[in-house]
């Protein structure tokens, strides 16, 4: 069997209907009852029917994200499927790669989410954080651009612009406060940026206006269970694996205010001998970035029984 690892996406793979695709599958009716018992409420409902604006609040979507990656992988478990040699997940997606290494119960994942996503929106005042992607430009370019345009605004302003998620080597997202993004969307697009693309947010994840989240997240993390991963995680603050719960945590925390460091990680699942890296839940974001990322990689998706289908015979060759 090709050697292969199991990616997670984040928020902005989700969609009304997403997980209509498994049917009445046993695995999956289970994980969203497991959910909504954890959450006290019908997870499975509001997936299935949203709508799409209810879906798209920051505290729906990171606990259905995580629901339909874990549901996804349980499918495949349940189907004969092999464990990987490491899991990864961007951004939320790393909660749902816990879950499937045995690090963490969907029960305390689902709760905890919603948590970080309560906190994240309370850091900053909707409307005063903005985040943006970055086309056409290397990680180094984008970074000196949001020097260039933070040096530009008042010291004391208190305006922030950072590099928040290495996504593929020619798109970096930006997040910070709006008049930052804003100035630095101006001079990346002058430093030659394809393109400068606000995104649909409701707070600069990643950044380093995301502290106070991240401070929060610390205190409820020190009460939920974790144990050592029975699959290697490689983690997206520091392209790491850690085996040690203390650990997992603190990298947790920081992972909520620091960067997403995407394009390593896909390189440290090659360099542990994945082959083939597939995206373990709806869309195929992570798909795309990966075979930007490493040309030569074995990509594949896995959100439904065709795809189940198409990911065993993939491995299998």
């Amino acid at each position: 069997m090709t050697a292969f690892a199991f990616v997670f996406p984040g928020q902005g793979s989700q969609s009304v209907g997403m997980l209509d695709g498994w049917g009445d599958h046993p695995v999956v009716r289970a994980t969203l009852e497991e959910a909504s018992d954890a959450l006290g409420e019908d997870i499975g409902r509001l997936i299935h029917e949203g709508p799409k604006e209810v879906l798209a609040l920051t505290t729906n979507t990171q606990p259905v994200m995580l629901v339909a990656g874990v549901a996804a992988w349980r499918v495949w478990q349940a189907e004969g499927g092999a464990d990987p040699i490491a899991v990864a997940g961007h951004s939320l997606g790393e909660y749902s790669a816990l879950v499937a290494a045995g690090a963490l119960s969907l029960a305390d994942a689902a709760p905890l989410v919603r948590f970080r996503a309560q906190a994240m929106q309370q850091a900053v005042p909707v409307g005063a954080g903005a985040m943006a992607a970055i086309l056409g430009l290397d990680a180094d370019a984008v970074r000196a651009g949001c020097a260039e345009a933070q040096a530009s605004l008042a010291p004391d302003s208190g305006e922030v612009v950072e590099a928040v998620n290495f996504n593929d080597p020619a798109q970096t997202v930006i997040a910070g406060s709006k008049a930052a993004v804003d100035k630095a969307c101006e001079v990346l697009k002058a430093r030659g940026a394809k393109r400068a693309l606000p995104l649909p947010v409701s707070a600069p994840f990643h950044s380093s206006l995301m502290r106070p989240a991240a401070e929060a997240l610390r205190e409820r993390l020190a009460t939920v269970p974790l144990q050592a991963p029975r699959i290697p995680v490689v983690n997206n603050i520091d392209v790491a694996v850690e085996t040690d719960p203390a650990r997992i945590r603190d990298a947790l925390v920081r992972q909520a205010a620091g960067p997403v460091r995407w394009v390593e990680c896909v390189q440290a699942l090659r360099a542990r001998g994945a082959q083939a890296i597939v995206e373990c839940g709806p869309g195929k974001v992570l798909l795309g970035l990966t075979k930007r990322i490493d040309p030569q990689v074995q990509a594949a998706a896995l959100y439904d029984p065709a795809t189940l289908t198409e990911v065993k015979a993939l491995l299998a060759a």
